[in-house]
């Protein structure tokens, strides 16, 4: 079974009590889902095998409580191996392994380590120390664990960073966008306001010709109405010295009347009469009267006079 099931039969054949031993059976992929339907099968052995990498779904198989991988070609864990919470005891001796996954620390129950003959990193191989013996394979567990848990903790911290940065720089977006909004906003509402401005204007201007127009067209037709008045305003005059001219031919009348009636009732056989009498008697109180009164007096002298 090169690919999954041995060198020939089952998984479950190779099962003995809860071990299972699949070393040396040159194994390239691990048979994950015939594992999976072990689940007694707490103790696994994949030693001396040809593996590169492990599957996401090994990660599943978390009734695991013993793993030996050593002798392998592995480069690197899955990212969540340490789904694989029950595991106590690990052998990593002799693969190609670098670094590990950060999810290690999650191993709360990991007491044996060995990580030898691997070109880990300088700080995680100081880390990890020999395994030589128990003791310092335990060793190796706790400090290893302690190492993977600080690491952790930075990449916690350095991703709670990294999202603070990442809702700071969307709070800033959302504020410059707020801003541009605002901006935009105001510069429609200015542009808005120059328009009326404007449109006022052109309003005001439009009103101004239209009132120009109107006084211009007004007094030209004034200007033409004034000679046809000046030719008309003569006609009351006429009027009113014609209406003079006849009050006083009236009264020239009546006094040419009274004089001829005065020269007859002087002059003639006719002032013994008792009209005449009358009106000789009547002019004679009017001179009395009129000799009387100085200013008129004055005025018959200066008139006299002319």
């Amino acid at each position: 079974m090169a690919r999954g099931g041995g060198r020939g039969g089952s998984l479950k054949d190779k099962l003995d009590g809860n071990e299972l031993d699949l070393s040396l059976c040159d194994l390239s992929e691990v048979p994950v889902r015939e594992l999976a339907a072990l689940p007694k099968a707490t103790v696994l052995d994949l030693s001396c095998n040809n593996l590169v990498s492990l599957p996401s779904d090994f990660c599943s198989l978390t009734h695991l409580v013993k793993l030996d991988l050593s002798k392998n070609r592995l480069q690197q864990l899955p990212s969540d191996f340490g789904r694989l919470v029950n595991l106590q005891h690990l052998d990593l001796l002799n693969n190609r392994l670098v670094s590990l996954p950060v999810s290690f620390a999650q191993l709360k129950n990991l007491k044996w380590l060995d990580l030898k003959d691997n070109p880990l990193d300088p700080v995680l191989a100081k880390v990890a120390g020999d395994c030589l013996d128990e003791k310092q394979c335990k060793q190796a567990a706790v400090r290893v664990l302690q190492h993977m848990k600080v690491i952790q903790s930075e990449k916690d911290r350095e991703r709670q960073r990294k999202l603070q940065a990442e809702r700071e720089m969307e709070k800033k977006r959302e504020a410059e966008q707020r801003a541009r909004e605002a901006q935009e906003r105001e510069l429609r509402k200015r542009e808005k306001a120059e328009e009326k401005e404007r449109r006022r204007r052109e309003y005001d201007a439009q009103r101004a010709a239209k009132q120009e127009m109107e006084k211009k067209t007004k007094k030209e037709t004034m200007q033409t109405r004034k000679p046809a008045s000046s030719s008309r305003a003569p006609q009351p005059r006429q009027h009113r010295h014609s209406w003079s001219r006849s009050v006083l031919r009236v009264l020239l009348v009546v006094l040419l009347c009274i004089l001829c009636a005065l020269a007859v009732c002087k002059l003639t056989e006719l002032q013994h009469q008792p009209l005449c009498i009358s009106v000789n008697t009547l002019y004679e109180d009017v001179v009395a009267a009129v000799q009387n009164h100085k200013t008129l007096q004055n005025m018959l002298q200066q008139n006299s006079q002319q």
